[in-house]
């Protein structure tokens, strides 16, 4: 029998932790939301938290704050991207299931590969048919049992949040200004350029911080948004990433999805019907072709 290696006793649990992680959004999210929590103050408070969290790590491992006025340009805009990404999903979850909405966040990827395109990146036969089969996916998954479409704002929202995540991830692997930043230190500005958003938004529309969160069950959550979807989620990825490759760790990403629907299943009573398994099978089979046939 074939021992198995240290690298892949490591990465492929933590790129399984990565998609369990980012899929439990819905469970911290929705209580605050219902709890009369706005989508800024939820943001704020777990973009906040995560900033106070991982910058502490990075005083303590010594790593350096400084960047080039280039290089906070691009970190800028990222963050930008970052909060828009949440912002959708997050909106999301006011017009469409939870499971579904972060479902759809999972196709990121095919926005990676259409970006390319305008990028002179021709993709392959396989990409340009998990393109197809995806978006089949997803008209499946927007219906509901009687043929009606789902409320469009939401699926818009959702994959809306997918395509700026895609925009991110496309300026990460293509700026070569920002090619020398860590990933702890490329997220810790990130984050913190989406805090200060939500509480200038916050202030301008003069949104009460902390209503909806005044217990310490809402706290809790909170904490467990910054936590897990957001650091854990982000850590394991790289050591994922670093351990057993990039495609790999994204394949392994299926477990997002397959972790929305379920808490969304069984937590707060969404409907999942035939169609929605079906469009959510074929679209979550698409990705996974593409990652595997391109190896990127």
């Amino acid at each position: 029998m074939k021992k198995v290696s240290r690298n892949a006793l490591i990465g492929y649990p933590a790129g399984i932790i990565t998609g369990i992680a980012y899929g439990l959004n819905p469970l911290f999210g929705m209580p605050l939301m219902r709890g009369g929590a706005s989508v800024d103050s939820i943001l704020f408070f777990r973009y906040g938290v995560a900033v106070l969290l991982l910058g502490s790590f990075l005083l303590f491992t010594k790593q350096s704050f400084r960047v080039s006025a280039m290089q906070a340009g691009v970190l800028l805009v990222l963050g930008v991207l970052f909060s828009l990404s949440s912002i959708g999903l997050f909106e999301a979850y006011n017009y469409i299931a939870s499971g579904l909405a972060t479902t759809l966040i999972f196709l990121y990827p095919v926005f990676v590969a259409i970006i390319m395109v305008f990028l002179r990146v021709v993709p392959s036969w396989p990409v340009w048919l998990s393109i197809v089969a995806t978006f089949i996916g997803v008209f499946l998954m927007t219906q509901d049992e009687s043929g009606q479409a789902v409320n469009p704002i939401g699926v818009v929202l959702s994959i809306g949040s997918a395509l700026t995540y895609a925009l991110f991830i496309v300026i990460v692997n293509r700026s070569k200004t920002i090619h020398s930043i860590s990933n702890s230190l490329l997220t810790f500005y990130a984050l913190l350029t989406g805090a200060v958003i939500f509480f200038g938004k916050m202030m301008w529309a003069h949104t009460g911080i902390l209503t909806g969160i005044e217990s310490c069950w809402a706290w809790g959550n909170l904490i467990a948004l910054a936590l897990l979807p957001t650091i854990v989620s982000t850590a394991s990825l790289a050591v994922a990433t670093r351990n057993i490759g990039a495609t790999k760790a994204s394949v392994l990403g299926v477990f997002e999805p397959i972790t929305a629907i379920l808490v969304g299943t069984l937590m707060f009573g969404e409907a999942l019907t035939p169609a929605i398994v079906v469009g959510i099978t074929i679209a979550v089979v698409a990705v996974t072709f593409m990652v595997v046939a391109t190896k990127r």
